[in-house]
């Protein structure tokens, strides 16, 4: 059992950003991404209420990093993306872990190196599972694609022993270079790579949200999949 943390811990899982224009203009003009970015503050909101009461009771600590899938954006409620649905399943199977979500909607590779990894380690506890889902953002445009492999090596020295990392399924060869820096962080980091170039979803067909980008609840149960294969390997 982990330690407790220290007392008036205080994160939000917004990040204060802008929405960019291409996906602003896009919400004017499509209802379904117009509806999907609505759940962007409810869910924010609602994971820093569920992080306070995990925090405030006894049992293992998994904390979650990332962007907007772990948010669960796109799923029909908050703890229906793939880290509340992988956080059932765990329960399920004898491993009851209170979850504390920093993950933040728009986040890029710096955004955890900057700002969620420090408040990983403000929470005073040592974590039993640290999880780690970023990179899609930071593809979206040329300045951030370009840096993206020195952006990975560096969060990927910063991340402590036994973090579960997501691989990029992206084709793109940027994210082969990124793909390949995860899997030698497995020997050399001591480091878990889950594979969602095999394990995740073979088909996004009818596991997309109205905005066709974010998984809908059976895209985000076959990432659950994904991790749940890692962890049961491991």
């Amino acid at each position: 059992m982990s330690e407790q943390p220290a007392p008036n811990f205080s994160y939000s899982n917004l990040n204060g950003r802008r929405t960019g224009v291409f996906y602003r203009t896009a919400a004017l003009l499509l209802p379904g991404v117009r509806k999907v970015q609505a759940q962007i503050i409810p869910y924010a909101q609602a994971w820093q209420r569920a992080n306070l009461a995990a925090l405030s009771a006894p049992g293992p600590l998994w904390v979650a990093l990332g962007d907007s899938m772990s948010q669960g954006i796109g799923a029909s409620a908050y703890d229906q993306g793939w880290v509340g649905q992988l956080g059932r399943q765990l329960t399920r199977d004898g491993e009851p872990y209170r979850i504390v979500n920093l993950s933040v909607s728009g986040a890029r590779v710096a955004d955890v190196t900057d700002r969620q990894l420090p408040a990983m380690e403000q929470l005073g506890v040592r974590p039993d599972l640290v999880t780690v889902l970023i990179g899609s953002n930071d593809m979206v445009r040329r300045k951030y694609r370009d840096a993206l492999p020195g952006a990975v090596g560096d969060l990927l020295r910063r991340l402590p022993p036994g973090t579960y990392i997501a691989s990029l399924p992206n084709g793109q060869q940027v994210a082969a270079a990124v793909n390949a820096l995860i899997d030698q962080s497995v020997a050399q980091r001591q480091l878990v790579a889950v594979d969602m170039r095999s394990r995740g979803p073979v088909s996004w067909k009818g596991r997309l949200a109205e905005d066709h980008f974010h998984p809908n609840d059976l895209g985000y149960a076959a990432m659950a999949k994904a991790f749940a294969s890692a962890i049961t390997d491991r």
